[in-house]
């Protein structure tokens, strides 16, 4: 063989195992890199219960302003509200400790009563059904988290305050149960005030010579009113078909509130339930109702003659 192909099989050869080498090379330094992209884990996620559209002052909680929203474990504020299914930071002792002295809650409720509650979010996150029904205090933009300073809950001193409509005021009255349907009146209902009390005949009698004399009348002072609470319950408890309170909580304008302190004063209020399909009427004072409970009028008595002497007759 020449020296020339022999030398040519040499570089050949010596060629072969140098990319051998380096494709061997290049093979191995790949290995890191692909490890490394395994290594990256999905960030974890919990639930936040989030307004699902902006919520002015005032407005009642629904089903639909709110939603859960995926939300980092490691950027959850304590005060926000979780489904509890993945765990997340607690807040500290002290910051415990200072937001229980400012919050509503702290001071509205019993220590029964908070221990309760802080046993049930703590093993349940806060349900959702939880907040349906409470009021708005202050403005919450849509994606935002609700937080317990945002928002007024059922038994939480400042509910009622927040509970009712623009321009009304709430009032008490008392109540038993013949006064209040039996205890079928229940926190939402609808009712028709009626005042009962006791009222003198006109002076005709005594100009009959008759003795002056009493009656009792009855008429509708108030119609179509919303009851807010009896007692200090302000929502039926589940199931529940009546009430029995002492109180009524109900729900006027200013003016009709003047009316109804005057009722209270006059005699014995009486609440009539109204019909749910009977309650898209006027609400409040009815017109003239304290006109139907005066005296009675002139021609209600009558003079009669019975063998010579004259007798005043009050007709009903």
């Amino acid at each position: 063989m020449k020296p020339a192909k022999i030398a040519v099989i040499c570089i050949a050869a010596v060629s072969a195992i140098g990319l051998a080498l380096v494709v061997r090379a290049m093979g191995s330094s790949g290995e890191p890199t692909a490890v490394a992209v395994a290594a990256v884990e999905t960030q974890p996620m919990a639930k936040v219960l989030v307004a699902a559209k902006d919520l002015e002052p005032g407005s009642r909680l629904t089903d639909s302003d709110l939603a859960w929203k995926d939300w980092p474990v490691a950027e959850v504020n304590p005060v926000f509200i979780t489904d509890g299914s993945v765990p997340v930071p607690a807040a500290p002792a002290a910051e415990d400790a200072t937001a229980a002295e400012n919050t509503t809650e702290a001071k509205a409720e019993s220590a029964a009563a908070r221990v309760t509650r802080a046993a049930t979010d703590l093993a349940t996150g806060g349900a959702k059904a939880d907040f349906i029904g409470s009021v708005v205090r202050e403005p919450i933009l849509a994606g935002e988290p609700i937080v317990a300073r945002k928002i007024v809950r059922a038994g939480d001193s400042g509910y009622m305050a927040a509970y009712l409509e623009p321009g009304m005021r709430a009032m008490a009255i008392r109540v038993t149960v013949e006064t209040a349907a039996g205890g079928f009146i229940l926190p939402g209902d609808r009712v028709d005030v009626l005042l009962t009390r006791e009222v003198k005949l006109n002076n005709l009698l005594n100009a009959a010579g008759g003795d002056a004399g009493t009656k009792f009348v009855s008429a509708t002072v108030m119609q179509n009113v919303k009851v807010l609470a009896i007692d200090q319950n302000t929502r039926a408890a589940e199931n529940e078909q009546a009430v029995v309170g002492a109180t009524a909580t109900l729900e006027v304008s200013g003016r009709d509130a003047e009316v109804l302190a005057l009722a209270k004063s006059e005699g014995e209020l009486s609440l009539v339930l109204r019909s749910y399909a009977d309650t898209a009427g006027p609400s409040g004072q009815v017109p003239g109702a304290a006109r139907r409970g005066n005296t009675p009028a002139a021609g209600s008595v009558v003079r009669v003659y019975r063998e010579g002497q004259a007798e005043a007759v009050a007709v009903p």
